[in-house]
């Protein structure tokens, strides 16, 4: 199985770009995609549910903003939208789908730059989904979750953590929460086969960043430890364009 996560920043605006090309071509399994800024009203049908994939999209409570939705060629067992507080639903930041194997969670985390109560909202989302999927954890079921973290974890995951150490993004309460989830066993999948510097999954438009690489790893793939045998692969598909973000992705061997 391959996975994929990627923050389209507009999903109706990458499908100019060659979007449903990209997904018949690259064919993945599973396709989650964050920042849709788009209800399935406002999309042709072969955008809300490309040819065979069954889709399933949350629907923020504003237009144009947020949003994420899952592509998968698997149909799941049962999804969710919530993280029942209405204050997190509301912004429509996380699909849940079910699975034999394992529970997949996509989500497009909050970003906290522009101001401190969104700091706080961002820090109180980390710690109620991670009470959420420590609760199916617990219940002896394997966990997935990717998307956009809105924060790099470690110097290594951005071109300039000193000048960035007082900005959301790179703040040591944000990482911190990081490290918690990897002290209770969730898998770095891309750092599991891949220590290099300089592989990065967002790159600022306002500063052309991309064509000189100068990035930041915002973008994710975690598993619980249980489904470390079963994973085989991690990348980031960063040749790929049409978002400030590029795709990231997993390779999973499933019995």
């Amino acid at each position: 199985m391959k996975l994929v996560s990627w923050n389209v920043n507009g999903i109706r605006a990458i499908a100019k770009k060659g979007f449903l090309e990209w997904v018949d071509a690259y064919n993945p399994d599973i396709l989650c995609l964050q920042e849709t800024k788009a209800w399935t009203e406002q999309v042709p049908k072969e955008l809300e549910s490309p040819d065979g994939y069954h889709s399933f999209w949350s629907k923020p409570s504003k237009k144009g903003y947020s949003g994420v939705a899952i592509f998968t060629t698997h149909k799941p067992k049962s999804t969710s939208l919530s993280l029942d507080i209405e204050e997190f639903d509301s912004e429509g930041r996380l699909v849940m789908a079910e699975y034999k194997d394992f529970y997949l969670f996509n989500v497009y985390f909050p970003n906290g730059r522009a101001s401190p109560e969104r700091l706080r909202y961002k820090l109180a989302f980390y710690d109620r989904f991670l009470e959420i999927i420590e609760e199916i954890r617990n219940q002896g079921k394997s966990v997935i979750f990717c998307g956009d973290l809105n924060t790099a974890h470690k110097a290594i995951d951005l071109t300039h953590p000193k000048a960035n150490e007082n900005t959301s993004g790179f703040l040591p309460v944000e990482r911190k929460w990081m490290d918690k989830v990897m002290k209770l066993g969730y898998i770095d999948t891309f750092r599991q086969f891949n220590n290099s510097p300089e592989k990065y999954s967002w790159w600022d438009y306002k500063t052309a960043a991309r064509s000189r690489n100068v990035g930041w790893r915002l973008d994710y793939f975690f598993v619980s430890k249980g489904l470390l045998p079963n994973l085989k692969g991690a990348f980031i598909l960063s040749d790929i364009m049409g978002s400030d973000h590029c795709p990231v992705g997993i390779d999973l061997v499933m019995n």
